[in-house]
Protein backbone atom coordinates (compact mmCIF):
# COMPACT_ATOMS: atom_id res chain seq x y z
CA UNK A 1 0.00 0.00 0.00
CA UNK A 2 1.16 3.51 -0.78
CA UNK A 3 1.33 5.80 2.27
CA UNK A 4 -1.60 8.24 2.20
CA UNK A 5 0.76 11.15 2.88
CA UNK A 6 3.13 10.32 0.01
CA UNK A 7 3.36 13.57 -2.00
CA UNK A 8 3.53 12.15 -5.53
CA UNK A 9 1.50 9.92 -7.81
CA UNK A 10 2.80 6.34 -7.91
CA UNK A 11 2.09 4.11 -10.90
CA UNK A 12 3.00 0.46 -11.02
CA UNK A 13 3.76 -1.76 -13.98
CA UNK A 14 2.86 -5.32 -13.11
CA UNK A 15 3.14 -8.62 -14.93
CA UNK A 16 4.48 -12.09 -14.67
CA UNK A 17 8.19 -12.53 -15.32
CA UNK A 18 9.18 -12.38 -18.98
CA UNK A 19 6.26 -10.20 -20.05
CA UNK A 20 8.38 -7.19 -20.99
CA UNK A 21 8.03 -4.77 -18.07
CA UNK A 22 11.59 -3.50 -18.27
CA UNK A 23 11.54 -3.25 -22.07
CA UNK A 24 8.34 -1.20 -21.96
CA UNK A 25 9.66 1.10 -19.22
CA UNK A 26 12.89 1.58 -21.15
CA UNK A 27 10.79 2.95 -24.03
CA UNK A 28 8.26 4.78 -21.86
CA UNK A 29 10.61 6.73 -19.58
CA UNK A 30 12.14 8.89 -22.35
CA UNK A 31 8.68 9.62 -23.78
CA UNK A 32 7.40 10.76 -20.38
CA UNK A 33 10.61 12.74 -19.85
CA UNK A 34 10.05 14.56 -23.15
CA UNK A 35 6.71 15.67 -21.72
CA UNK A 36 8.57 17.40 -18.90
CA UNK A 37 8.04 14.78 -16.21
CA UNK A 38 10.80 14.08 -13.73
CA UNK A 39 10.61 10.42 -12.78
CA UNK A 40 11.88 8.03 -10.20
CA UNK A 41 11.73 4.28 -10.65
CA UNK A 42 11.62 1.56 -8.03
CA UNK A 43 12.22 -1.92 -9.40
CA UNK A 44 11.56 -5.14 -7.53
CA UNK A 45 13.72 -8.14 -8.32
CA UNK A 46 13.27 -11.72 -7.21
CA UNK A 47 16.96 -12.35 -7.91
CA UNK A 48 20.13 -11.60 -6.02
CA UNK A 49 22.11 -8.82 -7.67
CA UNK A 50 25.34 -6.91 -7.22
CA UNK A 51 25.58 -3.14 -7.53
CA UNK A 52 29.26 -2.85 -6.74
CA UNK A 53 32.10 -3.78 -9.00
CA UNK A 54 34.10 -6.59 -7.41
CA UNK A 55 37.19 -5.36 -5.62
CA UNK A 56 36.09 -1.71 -5.36
CA UNK A 57 36.11 -0.09 -1.91
CA UNK A 58 32.33 -0.17 -1.38
CA UNK A 59 32.19 -3.84 -2.43
CA UNK A 60 35.03 -4.71 -0.06
CA UNK A 61 33.40 -2.84 2.83
CA UNK A 62 30.00 -4.48 2.23
CA UNK A 63 31.62 -7.91 2.15
CA UNK A 64 33.45 -7.02 5.36
CA UNK A 65 30.07 -6.72 7.06
CA UNK A 66 28.63 -3.22 6.59
CA UNK A 67 24.85 -3.74 6.37
CA UNK A 68 24.26 -0.36 4.72
CA UNK A 69 26.52 1.63 2.45
CA UNK A 70 25.91 5.06 0.96
CA UNK A 71 28.25 5.65 -1.95
CA UNK A 72 28.28 9.23 -3.16
CA UNK A 73 30.06 11.29 -5.79
CA UNK A 74 29.27 14.41 -7.77
CA UNK A 75 27.91 12.11 -10.49
CA UNK A 76 25.49 9.89 -8.56
CA UNK A 77 24.64 8.50 -5.15
CA UNK A 78 23.77 4.90 -4.40
CA UNK A 79 22.35 3.43 -1.22
CA UNK A 80 22.95 -0.25 -0.69
CA UNK A 81 21.29 -2.19 2.10
CA UNK A 82 21.94 -5.84 2.68
CA UNK A 83 18.81 -7.95 2.99
CA UNK A 84 18.45 -11.19 4.90
CA UNK A 85 17.69 -13.25 1.79
CA UNK A 86 14.16 -14.03 2.99
CA UNK A 87 12.25 -10.84 3.77
CA UNK A 88 10.76 -9.07 0.75
CA UNK A 89 11.32 -5.30 0.55
CA UNK A 90 8.36 -3.10 1.50
CA UNK A 91 7.38 -0.57 -1.16
CA UNK A 92 6.16 2.05 1.31
CA UNK A 93 9.58 2.03 3.01
CA UNK A 94 11.38 2.35 -0.32
CA UNK A 95 9.20 5.30 -1.32
CA UNK A 96 10.26 7.12 1.85
CA UNK A 97 13.89 6.93 0.69
CA UNK A 98 13.21 9.02 -2.43
CA UNK A 99 14.01 12.72 -2.63
CA UNK A 100 10.62 13.84 -3.93
CA UNK A 101 11.52 17.53 -4.11
CA UNK A 102 12.31 17.41 -7.82
CA UNK A 103 10.01 14.61 -9.00
CA UNK A 104 6.55 14.50 -10.58
CA UNK A 105 5.92 10.75 -10.71
CA UNK A 106 7.21 7.49 -9.30
CA UNK A 107 7.07 4.43 -11.54
CA UNK A 108 7.22 1.02 -9.92
CA UNK A 109 8.22 -2.15 -11.73
CA UNK A 110 7.02 -5.27 -10.01
CA UNK A 111 5.40 -5.30 -6.56
CA UNK A 112 2.33 -6.64 -8.38
CA UNK A 113 0.54 -7.57 -5.14
CA UNK A 114 0.80 -4.06 -3.65
CA UNK A 115 -2.39 -2.00 -3.80
CA UNK A 116 -1.55 0.92 -6.07
CA UNK A 117 -2.69 2.10 -9.49
CA UNK A 118 -0.97 -0.07 -12.05
CA UNK A 119 -0.80 -0.91 -15.71
CA UNK A 120 -0.72 -4.63 -16.33
CA UNK A 121 1.49 -5.97 -19.09
CA UNK A 122 0.12 -9.19 -20.54
CA UNK A 123 1.22 -11.50 -23.34
CA UNK A 124 -1.42 -14.21 -23.91
CA UNK A 125 1.24 -16.40 -25.56
CA UNK A 126 2.87 -16.89 -22.13
CA UNK A 127 -0.27 -18.62 -20.83
CA UNK A 128 -0.45 -16.63 -17.59
CA UNK A 129 -3.73 -15.43 -16.07
CA UNK A 130 -4.84 -11.82 -16.27
CA UNK A 131 -4.15 -9.87 -13.10
CA UNK A 132 -6.91 -7.34 -13.84
CA UNK A 133 -9.55 -10.03 -13.36
CA UNK A 134 -8.61 -10.22 -9.67
CA UNK A 135 -6.96 -6.84 -8.98
CA UNK A 136 -9.18 -3.75 -8.97
CA UNK A 137 -6.14 -1.43 -8.82
CA UNK A 138 -5.20 -2.26 -12.44
CA UNK A 139 -6.16 0.84 -14.46
CA UNK A 140 -5.19 -0.44 -17.94
CA UNK A 141 -4.01 -3.55 -19.72
CA UNK A 142 -1.10 -3.33 -22.19
CA UNK A 143 -1.17 -6.34 -24.51
CA UNK A 144 0.53 -7.59 -27.65
CA UNK A 145 -2.73 -9.24 -28.78
CA UNK A 146 -6.32 -8.88 -27.65
CA UNK A 147 -7.35 -11.22 -24.87
CA UNK A 148 -10.04 -13.78 -25.69
CA UNK A 149 -12.44 -12.40 -23.06
CA UNK A 150 -13.50 -8.86 -22.32
CA UNK A 151 -11.55 -7.08 -19.60
CA UNK A 152 -12.72 -4.49 -17.06
CA UNK A 153 -10.07 -1.89 -17.99
CA UNK A 154 -8.92 0.00 -21.10
CA UNK A 155 -6.71 -1.93 -23.53
CA UNK A 156 -3.41 -0.42 -24.67
CA UNK A 157 -1.11 -1.67 -27.43
CA UNK A 158 2.05 -2.97 -25.77
CA UNK A 159 4.06 -2.31 -28.92
CA UNK A 160 2.98 1.34 -29.07
CA UNK A 161 4.81 3.03 -26.18
CA UNK A 162 3.56 6.51 -27.21
CA UNK A 163 -0.02 5.30 -26.72
CA UNK A 164 0.88 4.12 -23.22
CA UNK A 165 2.71 7.40 -22.48
CA UNK A 166 -0.38 9.34 -23.56
CA UNK A 167 -2.51 7.18 -21.26
CA UNK A 168 -0.15 7.85 -18.33
CA UNK A 169 -0.20 11.60 -19.00
CA UNK A 170 -4.00 11.57 -19.13
CA UNK A 171 -4.13 9.56 -15.90
CA UNK A 172 -1.82 12.09 -14.23
CA UNK A 173 -4.14 14.95 -15.17
CA UNK A 174 -6.99 13.16 -13.39
CA UNK A 175 -4.90 12.46 -10.27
Amino acid sequence: MIPTDFPLPVLGFAAFSGSGKTTLLEQLIPLLGQSGLRLALIKHSHHDFEMDRPGKDSDRLRKAGASQILLASKYRTAWIREGDGETEPVLSELLQRLDTSNLNLVLVEGFRDVRMPKIEIHRPSLGKPLLCDQDDTVIALAVDQRPANTVPVPLLALNRPQEIADFVLSWLQDE
